[in-house]
């Protein structure tokens, strides 16, 4: 399995190449994006902490550490009022979005709430972590608080559901961050969908993520992005 992963991680890499540092796009804010957010490659502060928790909770589901380190840089860039993630996972994923920018962060997960990671988010004040029914949560979210920062829909296998549950609240200014748009055939079918949906604008495929933008007035238009 290890080796059938890497395998494939070498061909997206072989076949994205192309796409490496922006080459090709033409938009300002599209090229700042890919090469001074998305290619940054300065060591932040908060790394290396971060670095050290991840241990703590390898074993839950988590980004590996590269596109952990991104969430924090697209954080810091998009300087959202809010953040809103379903599938917390490991937990780790709303430590480096909270660790960019001390806003609000809620973070639901179905089930019940997992003792390391509780006890992980609980060093982060404006971390908001709830567990049980997400549809639900959601519903509940959204009467209070308007859909203008950043989405992260994580590891959840209700990608579809939540995807369709938020769209008709998004604002200019939203931004989803999809997880492992690859991860089965069926996600990246939809994945694909979302890429085409006229209710969405500009997007970006770093294979391990998907970034999606609802800015109208401009372009509809999808990068590639060699992230490996």
């Amino acid at each position: 399995m290890v080796l059938g992963n890497l395998s494939r991680r070498i061909w997206n890499w072989l076949w994205r190449f192309k796409h490496r540092r922006g080459y090709g796009v033409h938009s300002p804010s599209d090229f700042y994006l890919i090469s001074f957010v998305i290619y940054e490659d300065h060591p932040f502060y908060a790394y290396s902490k971060l670095k050290e928790i991840r241990p703590y909770v390898d074993h839950l589901p988590h980004y590996r550490e590269k596109v952990d380190r991104l969430l924090f840089r697209l954080i810091n860039y998009l300087q959202p009022n809010s953040i809103i993630e379903i599938g917390t996972g490991s937990g780790l994923e709303a430590l480096y979005m909270s660790s960019a920018k001390q806003c609000d962060i809620y973070t639901f997960d179905d089930g019940k709430k997992i003792p390391e990671v509780k006890q992980l988010l609980e060093i982060h004040s404006n971390i908001v972590y709830r567990t049980g029914e997400t549809e639900k949560l959601l519903y509940e979210f959204l009467q209070h608080i308007p859909l203008s920062g950043v989405v992260h829909i994580g590891h959840t296998p209700f990608y579809k559901e939540i995807f369709e549950t938020l769209v008709p609240h998004v604002m200019t200014k939203t931004c989803f961050i999809i997880a492992s748009p690859y991860a089965s055939k069926q996600k990246k079918r939809w994945w694909k969908e979302i890429i085409k949906d006229t209710r969405t604008g500009v997007t970006f495929d770093l294979y391990d993520i998907g970034i999606v933008f609802f800015d109208k007035k401009r372009v509809k238009e999808h990068r590639i992005v060699d992230f490996f």
